[in-house]
């Protein structure tokens, strides 16, 4: 394998000005919740079908379904399965136990299905036992997410697959001002003990954010735009941070709690797993309007595809994952808990948010009472060195992608149909596209540093094929 060369990868004149001057922007994506509580829901695979069309390319179940597990299998999008609240205390008595969980309910689909996280419980420790209505036990949490992962080391998965935990923001003391928010004393054990997990597992701190709560509950206090994400005058924290919107400042919130349990200088992630405003509610709740949620659903993925960060961290992109994809007609609670989704359950738009992607199939339209066949991903894309890439850097990124990265390197070695030419942007071209393709073709996977770049045109040649759609 290459280790130090002068020279770059030889190209044409023309893949040359094609490499250079692909666009970036486009491949930006964003996740949804798809809950199944309902009984006039579309066929998983129908639900699948659709959301290949569409820049969705994450999706956050409830469950382990395992129709909705083969549904969206091939299509390359990124599924997050979960543990229940109920089967978290049995996975938390032994390894075995959660081996035997995950061999049964997750191992049978994978690769083909892309399963990237399992989530263990949801809103675990502000939930009850509805078996003896008290408060579920925090150590089975924090247990069963360390039996799964070492099942998940123990088989090679733990790179791909990651174990988090979403909460919601009750674990919080208080949310304003975000600067100072720390989380409730009762839960501080226990977080110090999910958060050092997260941290050491590489795993993103999940919170389940919903500035409409807020608002319903003191709407004399705070202002609906500022909820909807559009207050442009802002609201000041006392260490001079701006907040145009509750979400960012609820993030902040999680961030400045996490940093008060003395894990500010280790990097852990906040990913926002569920976030969304209904169009319908109960008799007091009148900001539950199809006109707002399509607002603030629309602000919300902007949000997400804007790779921005939060006024306390600029630079560090948020993941998001909008709730819902469905009105779910048996979910229990108020009228508003049943109408967070984007969807109707006969697969009409609630109201109209723009889920179109311009690099995905064409022609699909976001009805599921549509007919739809042959949908894809769209047009192929290939990750690939910049080539006046430092090759220094370039090097680190192909003994990353060949090493931690877990690429199968074997096609650029001495006897592969990659090895020639033997240069360094070659070779590292053929492992960063190949992990491009593992993680599901998100634009962040082709970063590396600034040395890589997303192309449409494919660069296989001779006998050497990179892999793509």
């Amino acid at each position: 394998m290459a280790t130090t060369h002068q020279t770059h990868l030889l190209l044409s004149p023309l893949l040359f000005l094609v490499l250079l001057f692909s666009p970036l922007r486009g491949v930006s994506a964003i996740g949804i919740n798809y809950g199944t509580l309902g009984n006039n829901l579309p066929p998983p695979k129908r639900v699948a079908q659709l959301l290949q069309s569409t820049l969705i390319d994450k999706v956050k179940i409830y469950d382990t379904n395992p129709d909705i597990l083969q549904a969206f299998s091939n299509t390359g999008i990124d599924l997050i399965v979960a543990v229940e609240n109920s089967r978290v205390s049995n996975l938390s008595s032994s390894p075995s136990a959660a081996d035997q969980w995950f061999s049964a309910r997750v191992l049978p689909f994978i690769p083909a299905t892309s399963v990237v996280a399992i989530a263990v419980g949801n809103e675990y420790l502000t939930a009850d036992d509805e078996d003896n209505n008290s408060h579920l036990d925090p150590k089975s949490l924090i247990q069963a997410m360390q039996n799964l992962h070492a099942v998940l080391v123990a088989r090679g998965l733990d790179r791909k697959i990651k174990v988090t935990t979403p909460h919601s923001m009750a674990v919080l003391a208080s949310s304003f001002p975000p600067s100072s928010s720390t989380f409730a004393l009762n839960f501080i054990p226990i977080m110090t003990s999910i958060v050092g997990f997260l941290s050491d597992t590489a795993a993103p701190f999940m919170v389940n954010a919903y500035p409409y709560f807020a608002f319903r509950n003191n709407p004399n206090s705070v202002n609906l735009q500022y909820a909807l994400l559009g207050n442009s005058t802002g609201v000041r924290d006392p260490k001079g941070y701006v907040y145009t919107n509750m979400l960012d400042a609820q993030i902040d919130a999680v961030r400045s709690a996490i940093n008060a349990l003395g894990f500010g200088n280790k990097m852990v992630e906040i990913t926002v797993s569920e976030s969304g405003w209904p169009s319908k509610g109960d008799a007091g709740e009148s900001a539950a309007t199809p006109e707002n949620a399509k607002t603030y659903n629309t602000r919300l993925i902007e949000r997400a595809q804007s790779n921005k960060g939060t006024p306390m961290r600029p630079k560090d992109k948020v993941d998001i994952f909008v709730f819902a994809l469905f009105n779910e007609n048996k979910k229990k609670g108020g009228a508003s808990e049943r109408n967070f989704g984007i969807f109707n359950g006969d697969g009409s738009k609630v109201y109209d948010v723009d889920l179109s992607c311009e690099f995905c199939s064409g022609g699909v339209k976001l009805e599921f009472g549509e007919k739809v066949a042959g949908v894809g991903r769209g047009p192929s894309v290939w990750c690939v060195a910049k080539p006046h890439a430092e090759e220094k850097v370039v090097q680190q990124v192909l003994d990353f992608c060949c090493g931690p990265g877990g690429v199968d390197c074997r096609e650029i070695y001495e006897s592969g149909d990659c090895f020639g030419p033997d240069k360094v942007h070659a070779h590292a071209s053929y492992a960063m596209n190949a992990y491009y393709q593992m993680h599901g073709r998100n634009y962040w996977n082709c970063d590396f540093k600034g040395t890589g770049l997303v192309t449409f045109s494919d660069p296989s040649y001779g006998t050497c094929r990179y892999s793509g759609q």
